[in-house]
């Protein structure tokens, strides 16, 4: 097996300690053996002892309950996570999943429960390597602006803003034997929406943009900025687009979906506001050279037979037909989903509004199938196990499984 576990740290990432810095590969930040590979002698020895630290700038987050498995892999009967040091941006991360005696099926999440990997089979002694890509942000704007955060992104939503890349390792007999990141160079797809989209940093709460990386191959970045409670307005207010639009580059892309919240706003002009706000966000990401796309806000659970959104997601059609934008018609698709659920709907929702684990994860599907009926550029980066989705005939709900993240919540998201 090729000795991939090298560590090579980049001149910026000034903050891990110097000596056990090596000058491999460029694009290599950080490199550790969890007792998976030979030791090359320039990767980072990783034991179930080392917590992480902001001095150490890697480690695993406490609480963990670890093993080291005959000297191949560090495992654990429950899910855990590991942490690094880095700064804001898109990275490649390469891990070695299995040990030597056991048999492990492993999920995979990053930051506030992004699904990277799912139920990736190890069988004793057999070693898999994944590749996915993970984005990392914080509120920075320039040297001067920030996007103004609420109170819960300050403390229960913290790792989507902080400076370290956090990874959970799930499953049946979590374990990893090597894990490598690297800085990547690649589109990214920015999210930006409500309590609907965003990362839910808990159980059983969940979006379908944290389920989307799982369906890109490892050539695009998703980097969801949505956040629950949020209108147009709103997060053009919280400057939340203006630190979209600092990061974009040509080639990427930005998702737009609003309407739940915005819909409460009872002003006699508040959809031409509405409007006339999509309309700007579409030119601006058009004239930094991004892609935009509009998505129709998925319907509530009572939604099947009748519009609760009143005319929003009709308004998101108007604008996408008058720009010649690119148009994800979630609502249609999700009426579609919930239909066909019958008496099931309620296993995809966790209040009348909000979703689980299955609820998302279909929704995803139905954004995915969006892209390609879109005819995106993107739809080349969609994931070759993906197939086809018709969201009239979901993943039957019996058969669905998600390990879930150790962090739950009665709170409900922000929103409705």
């Amino acid at each position: 097996m090729k000795a991939f576990c090298v560590l090579a740290i980049a001149l910026f990432v000034a903050a891990l300690p110097m000596h056990v810095f090596g000058f491999i590969n460029a694009q290599t930040v950080f490199g550790g053996n969890f007792g998976g590979l030979p030791d090359t002698g320039n990767d980072i020895p990783i034991s179930p002892t080392n917590i992480y630290s902001a001095e150490a700038g890697y480690g695993f987050e406490p609480g963990a309950k670890l093993v080291q498995e005959n000297g191949s892999a560090i495992a654990s009967d429950a899910p855990f996570y590991f942490s690094v040091k880095l700064p804001e941006g898109n990275y490649k991360v390469i891990a070695t999943l299995g040990d030597k005696t056991n048999e492990s099926i492993i999920t995979v999440k990053a930051e506030l429960r992004r699904l990277m990997l799912e139920k990736i089979h190890t069988s004793p002694g057999k070693l898999e390597e994944r590749t996915f890509i993970v984005n990392l942000r914080t509120p920075k704007i320039g040297e001067t602006n920030h996007v103004h955060l609420k109170p819960r992104e300050t403390t229960t939503e913290i790792w989507d803003w902080d400076d370290k890349l956090t990874l959970e390792f799930n499953g049946t007999h979590p374990c990893v034997s090597c894990l490598r990141i690297e800085k990547a160079d690649v589109p990214t797809v920015f999210l930006l929406g409500d309590s609907t989209v965003c990362d839910q940093p808990a159980e059983p709460w969940n979006s379908w943009g944290q389920m989307l990386p799982r369906f890109f191959k490892p050539d695009v970045a998703v980097a969801n900025h949505a956040e629950s409670g949020e209108t147009v307005a709103d997060s053009l207010h919280a400057q939340r687009f203006e630190k979209i639009f600092s990061l974009m580059k040509p080639g990427d892309y930005l998702f737009v979906q609003f309407g739940h919240n915005d819909m409460k706003n009872h002003a006699t002009n508040a959809l031409e506001i509405y409007k006339s706000d999509l309309k700007k966000i579409v030119e601006r990401t058009r004239q930094i050279g991004g892609t935009p796309v509009l998505v129709t806000s998925m319907e509530r659970k009572n939604g099947v037979e009748q519009d609760t959104l009143m005319g929003y997601p009709q308004a998101v059609r108007d604008v996408a037909r008058e720009e010649n934008c690119a148009l994800i018609d979630l609502n249609a698709m999700s009426r579609l989903f919930y239909k066909a659920l019958g008496g099931d709907i309620g296993k995809a929702f966790q209040d009348g509004t909000h979703h689980n684990n299955y609820g998302s994860y279909e929704l995803a599907k139905c954004v995915v199938t969006g892209i390609r009926q879109a005819g995106l550029p993107l739809a080349r980066s969609i994931v070759d196990d993906f197939g086809d989705f018709d969201p009239a005939k979901p993943d039957p709900v019996v058969t669905f499984e998600m390990a879930a993240s150790p962090n739950a919540s009665t709170i409900k998201p922000l929103g409705n």
